[in-house]
């Protein structure tokens, strides 16, 4: 083999090695766990404007301290359980987003405790007070979250009723959950700017904040993914789990979503055909439907349900 053809394959092969190098580089990125500050960690005044009264309101609230799987410490997952003030049967199970908490979520709770909801906010796997140190996306957050809602029955009785509710990262959960077997007690579940799929996710990610091809890095990725954590990249998919749905669902999505584009939010709507609602919101980017427009906010969540008599 004289130098030229050598060269000519070097080429590609250093272009393979390098965009393997990048494509662990962006798992570690992406997938390793950063803890969070106990509230939203921006500045973004339209956000911080509608978080900062409920602080003093959640502080007053009070508080338990809920586990599963205390026997099993690497897999141990935290929520904190907010009892409402007039006692009630119903409660919303709140799925934060990428590197939140529960905490991170009290404006969201406080408008549920007003429609008169017991709430549950949950650590995601290796977020908050949860064990873990690879970001599942979802995948396996979806099953402690159905775990939650079996809690729930168990600790509050048979006769009650159960909302699911998202952002962004969370929304996914809670759309992932309507294709599993899920306790009956589970009646409807609202979504906010949830992802359709983690592989198309990652492609926009990894074109918009980084120049990089989809193709080898998310291979690459989500080789290492099942390495970690057992399962691919493409596994994590709403879609094919909303076509399962047959509850009641609420999507929601900002017109302006730079981080999850708004499309993913019409792929999500097509992708069921149980009774279902969408709102797109004008004005917002990713995860500041609430900030832009709170009142009508909590009146849509309100209306969907009321109208589902949920």
């Amino acid at each position: 083999m004289n130098w030229k053809k050598a060269t000519l394959l070097s080429i590609p092969t250093a272009a393979l090695v390098g965009l393997s190098v990048l494509g662990s580089k962006m798992y570690r990125y992406g997938f390793q766990r950063v803890d969070a500050p106990r509230i939203p960690d921006t500045d973004n005044p339209d956000y911080l404007a509608a978080f900062e009264p409920v602080k003093d309101w959640f502080s007053q609230q009070a508080k338990e301290d809920w586990w599963l799987y205390t026997d099993d410490p690497k897999n141990k997952i935290h929520a904190l359980y907010l009892p409402n003030p007039t006692p009630t049967d119903k409660t919303v199970v709140i799925a934060h987003g990428y590197h939140g908490n529960g905490q991170s979520m009290i404006a969201y709770a406080k408008i549920f405790q007003d429609l008169g909801f017991n709430i549950l906010l949950p650590d995601n796997r290796a977020h908050g007070e949860s064990a873990g140190e690879w970001i599942n996306f979802g995948w396996l957050d979806r099953l402690d979250y159905r775990d939650w809602c079996l809690e729930l029955v168990d600790r509050l009785g048979c006769d009650s009723e159960i909302i699911l509710f998202g952002v962004s990262m969370g929304g996914a959960i809670v759309m992932m959950m309507s294709g599993e077997e899920l306790p009956v007690q589970v009646q409807g579940i609202i979504e906010d700017c949830g992802y359709s799929t983690l592989h198309e996710q990652l492609a926009y990610r990894a074109k918009v904040e980084f120049k990089l091809p989809a193709f080898p890095v998310i291979p690459i990725a989500s080789l290492i993914n099942r390495a970690l954590l057992g399962f691919g990249v493409n596994d994590v998919n709403s879609l094919q789990a909303l076509q399962q749905n047959t509850r009641p669902i609420f999507f929601i999505h900002g017109a302006d979503d730079q981080y999850v584009p708004t499309k993913m939010c019409y792929q999500n709507f097509d992708a069921t055909s149980a009774p279902k609602e969408m709102w797109i919101v004008p004005n917002a980017d990713h995860g500041e439907s609430l900030a832009v427009n709170p009142n009508e906010y909590q009146h849509r969540i309100a209306e969907f349900l009321r109208r589902f008599d949920l």
